[in-house]
């Protein structure tokens, strides 16, 4: 199966793919931290290739609930508006499964509720952030490694010029699970 990770500088997700066998690439303005398949630049570079699967994670800047102060100046100057239309344009790329993972934000309101919300303690790692996922021609995640010890590290990282990576990098239990039960 052909796989595209579509915003995901980590290669984690994508390396799930590959270790099953699947042709899996992750694109992003980055280069990927891991070494693999990655594509540097704009994922509408190669949106139209041919892939059957996609996972994508448009950046949450100007969509998460959890910067809604800063909502009235994000609409008045057109990046929430624009965040939401590179949501719609992976939506209605011509790939038959996907999934847009996003935390809690304003895609519930502007397209429709997520598919399923997903939690890094039903995976295997003891510590909460509320992931919503919008799925095409996939079932939800069955949790694979129910833990305890349930800790907002996401939440309470450290300011810095990388908290953004650390809230952003998905979990390899996660990835694992993705690569089981949709691949």
């Amino acid at each position: 199966m052909n796989v595209l990770i579509a915003c995901e500088f980590s290669g984690i997700i994508r390396d799930a793919f590959n270790a099953r066998g699947h042709s899996a690439m992750s694109c992003d303005l980055l280069p990927s931290e891991l070494p693999g398949r990655h594509y540097v630049g704009d994922v509408r570079d190669i949106l139209y290739e041919d892939w059957d699967l996609m996972i994508a994670h448009p950046p949450c800047d100007h969509l998460a609930v959890s910067g809604a102060r800063w909502f009235p100046e994000k609409r008045a100057d057109g990046r929430q508006q624009a965040a939401l239309e590179f949501v719609w344009l992976l939506r209605d790329a011509d790939i038959p499964m996907y999934a847009i993972e996003n935390p809690v934000s304003i895609i519930s309101t502007r397209w429709r509720k997520p598919d399923q919300i997903i939690q890094p303690w039903q995976f295997g790692h003891p510590e909460t952030k509320a992931t919503c996922l919008w799925l095409q021609n996939l079932p939800c995640l069955t949790p694979t490694d129910i833990v305890d010890g349930r800790e907002p590290r996401v939440h309470h990282a450290s300011p810095g010029p990388d908290r953004w990576k650390e809230r952003s990098r998905t979990l390899t239990g996660i990835a694992e699970a993705m690569a089981d039960q949709w691949g």
